[in-house]
């Protein structure tokens, strides 16, 4: 839960350090302008804050790791809701109307999580999960997308090394195997999901795991 924490808070926090003219650069999903990227975290908040507060009574049906639907290919920009994002991001027209709604929104689910029972059950995406796993899954979701909000911008803040650390391991666990030690976490993450491709000498350290990359999370 306190990992949850940390990693949203800088997010939000690096998205706060933007200039405006930041917003325009691309991010490391493809398709996505950083104030796209900063669009989708604002629908993300709601998701957490509409599932924190939908409670299931049967028992769980999935976990923090296997939260995750797999694929292989990773998403081109064209798909209907990735479209619909671009289009919602374009109509905050100023950068400080994005900050401001995630700011807003954002801290709101800040709040939820860290007064939820992690025992809760709750129900997301047709699925039931405590809220535990459900907020730990989630901090995949918030390292990889601060990953994505920096891809462009040299000397912006990392996300945090407990985050990173952890996201790697979840994402080991997703993949049943282990990236290599000379990969530093950052990079396990980046290749692992496509966001890179590895160079020759990672190729050659990931043995057979590169047969099964990349990992598209959805």
């Amino acid at each position: 839960m306190d990992l949850f924490s940390r990693s949203w808070t800088a997010l939000r926090t690096a998205v706060a350090e933007l200039a405006d003219e930041d917003f325009a650069r691309p991010s490391g999903c493809t398709g996505w302008l950083v104030r796209d990227l900063v669009c989708h975290l604002i629908i993300d908040a709601q998701d957490v804050l509409i599932t924190l507060v939908t409670p299931a009574e049967t028992e769980p049906t999935r976990d923090a790791v296997t939260y995750w639907d797999v694929a292989r290919t990773p998403p081109t920009g064209d798909d209907p809701l990735d479209a619909l994002t671009v289009r919602l991001a374009a109509a905050y027209e100023e950068p400080r109307l994005l900050t401001f709604h995630l700011d807003d929104v954002g801290s709101a689910a800040g709040r939820a999580a860290a007064l939820v029972d992690p025992r809760l059950r709750v129900r997301t995406r047709d699925q039931v999960l405590t809220a535990g796993d459900y907020l730990s899954a989630y901090v995949l979701e918030w390292t990889l997308h601060h990953l994505d909000l920096i891809a462009h911008l040299p000397g912006a803040a990392e996300p945090p090394a407990e985050g990173l650390a952890r996201s790697r391991e979840m994402l080991e666990k997703i993949a049943r195997a282990a990236f290599p030690a000379s990969f530093s976490d950052r990079d396990a993450l980046l290749v692992g999901t496509g966001r890179r491709a590895p160079t020759e000498a990672q190729k050659a350290d990931l043995g057979g795991l590169a047969t099964r990359l990349p990992l598209v999370l959805g």
